[in-house]
């Protein structure tokens, strides 16, 4: 039975986490992190200050905020335990932060948990093999009014997929409201919007002369990416301590 700390249990990707466990045979969730979650409110022990957690496990799921590594990764370490980091928005400091820890802990780092926005990014390198410079690139990331990080780590790691097709030589442009210009051929557009509910909508265009070629991907319940979450905790469960990802886990 995999043992499973829930960080960041108090929000809506911490709680559907917990109800996706609690229909899984081989996992449990022995207690979760949140400075803000009120204890009182859940089915198991939830901390709010990181020296207080007594529970035992044997890996962590992460879906609170980026900044959240300085904490979680040094209790990981001294627990020795696996962690899968389901956070976005992290900066290049964070990125190397990680990665100093991952000689230490097993880490899997993804920007997208569901299985079907990875088949979408394999998708996609083979459509920018195929048809190369001959169109424009453009992706339309959606998601709901509360997301903090613009674009979203997914739409990031779409556009890095394309890229290395094209030897990284493509320069992303962040929406065009600032630029009074035409549209240069080494561009990749990515654009965000927020509002509602949108669970997550992405959207690659390939745009040439009298056609558009469009693959997209979206989520209709947060459960999808709890479900590759848990997974991926049962891949890493027993993994060497390193940096591990999507690729390495549908391999």
């Amino acid at each position: 039975m995999l043992k499973v700390i829930i960080w960041g249990i108090g929000g809506r990707m911490g709680r559907t986490l917990l109800e996706t466990i609690s229909n899984k045979e081989n996992v449990t969730c022995v207690g979760g992190f949140d400075k803000f979650a009120d204890p009182a409110a859940f089915s198991v022990p939830v901390f709010n200050d990181v020296d207080s957690i007594d529970v035992k496990a044997d890996v962590i799921i992460d879906f609170s905020r980026a900044e959240a590594i300085y904490e979680l990764l040094p209790f990981a370490k001294a627990n020795k335990l696996g962690v899968v980091l389901c956070s976005t928005g992290h900066s290049d400091k964070d990125v190397e932060f990680v990665k100093s820890y991952s000689k230490d802990v097993a880490i899997f780092k993804a920007s997208n948990m569901s299985l079907g926005v990875n088949l979408l990014i394999e998708l996609v390198k083979k459509a920018a093999e195929c048809l190369m410079n001959d169109y424009d690139i453009e992706i339309i990331e959606q998601h709901h009014n509360v997301k903090v990080d613009a674009p979203s780590g997914t739409a990031l790691t779409i556009a890095k997929a394309i890229n290395g097709e094209f030897n990284d030589e493509k320069e992303f442009v962040f929406g065009r409201h600032s630029m009074n210009e035409r549209r240069k051929k080494q561009e990749i557009g990515i654009h965000a919007v927020r509002g509602g509910t949108v669970v997550g909508k992405h959207n690659v265009m390939f745009l040439g002369n009298d056609e558009i070629i469009s693959i997209s991907h979206e989520a209709q319940s947060k459960a999808v990416f709890t479900v590759g979450a848990v997974r991926a905790a049962l891949f890493i469960a027993d993994k060497a301590p390193g940096m591990y990802d999507m690729p390495d886990m549908i391999k």
